[in-house]
């Protein structure tokens, strides 16, 4: 289970602050629509009529990918650089990256406009929790790949792919001999081995490997040597709801101790949803949380008690007594 210390070590990017929502975007409306148009033509410097257009052709709350890219990628060298210009050109580079990255849908090709709104003042931009917003997006994904009419998965699968590569030892990627902790991102210390064809009998071989890894075989703690008291490490043990957009995931640090090199413990119940529909397909697949803003804005006064996070373990793998593994 990736955890917020995971993506702070594995892509660098900021994972307190603020939450990564804008209001009155979650549904497609009259007034959202007007909402949106005004958006894309006041930030990134197009005309009323050409902001229209492409919200008209996304049919929703979006733009098309290759339209966003259009306008910054040929723009190097071939415009006079003015303040306004520059100021658009970032937030459409930003835009499209979001998009390619943290945020990645099914789609391939659609731009959230919602995002744009979080671009408006550049100089704020670093004041967003981005990491637990992508987690948040993350394990969303990550909860409607299990129905039983999905086959395929979205959001950054890049920091699901860093993760694995730390924890389990499946020859699936080999180290960068380039790699430098604290200067780069951790997730930049694997070089992918990729398939030219692909290969089922190989991914089997993956699944059966994964069944008999022992507790002894897994690399519980791989940041042991790199934790530093300090924001991160204490905001890892924040235990609540974490959100991107409309939305919410739980946060359960306290059932994975084993990963900060504690002694595994019976957890308590996680968090019930408020609404929860989870039919054999994606766009059956519902499950609704309430967010405490106080709670995320007061991160501190939610972390888990030195009791609930257990001993620091001998052996990273042990567990207690009563806990079956």
């Amino acid at each position: 289970m990736s955890l917020i210390e995971d993506v702070s070590f594995l892509l660098k990017i900021p994972v307190t602050s603020k939450v990564v929502a804008v209001e009155n975007f979650a549904r497609y409306t009259e007034e959202s629509r007007s909402d949106a148009i005004k958006m894309v033509s006041n930030l990134l410097g197009v005309s009323a009529e050409e902001a229209e257009e492409e919200v008209n052709i996304s049919k929703g709350l979006t733009m098309r990918k290759h339209w966003l890219k259009s306008r910054w990628c040929p723009k190097a060298g071939s415009i006079p650089i003015n303040y306004p210009h520059v100021e658009c050109t970032a937030r459409e580079y930003l835009l499209y990256l979001l998009s390619c990255t943290l945020f990645a849908d099914k789609s391939g090709s659609r731009v959230s406009i919602a995002l744009m709104k979080l671009l408006e003042d550049l100089d704020d931009v670093g004041n967003y929790a981005w990491g637990a917003a992508a987690l948040a997006h993350l394990y969303r994904h990550l909860g409607s790949a299990t129905r039983v009419l999905v086959s395929q998965i979205a959001s950054y699968l890049t920091l699901l792919e860093g993760w694995v590569y730390d924890h389990f030892k499946l020859g699936l990627a080999a180290p960068n001999a380039k790699y430098m902790d604290y200067v780069q991102p951790r997730v930049s210390r694997w070089i992918q081995k990729h398939e030219t064809v692909a290969n089922v009998d190989k991914v089997r071989a993956i699944r059966r490997t994964l069944d008999r890894l022992r507790p002894s075989e897994v690399t519980w703690d791989p940041y042991v040597n790199l934790r530093e008291n300090g924001v991160v490490q204490a905001m890892a043990f924040y235990s609540g709801k974490i959100k991107y957009m409309d939305v919410v995931e739980p946060y359960h640090p306290e059932r994975i101790p084993r990963q900060f090199g504690h002694v595994q413990s019976i957890p308590y119940p996680p968090y019930r949803p408020l609404e929860a529909h989870r039919g054999p397909s994606a766009n059956k697949y519902s499950v609704k949380y309430g967010f405490e803003q106080d709670n995320w804005e007061r991160w501190r006064n939610h972390l888990l008690a030195p009791e609930v996070q257990g001993e620091k373990a001998v052996f990273e793998f042990l567990a207690i007594p009563d806990y079956l593994p």
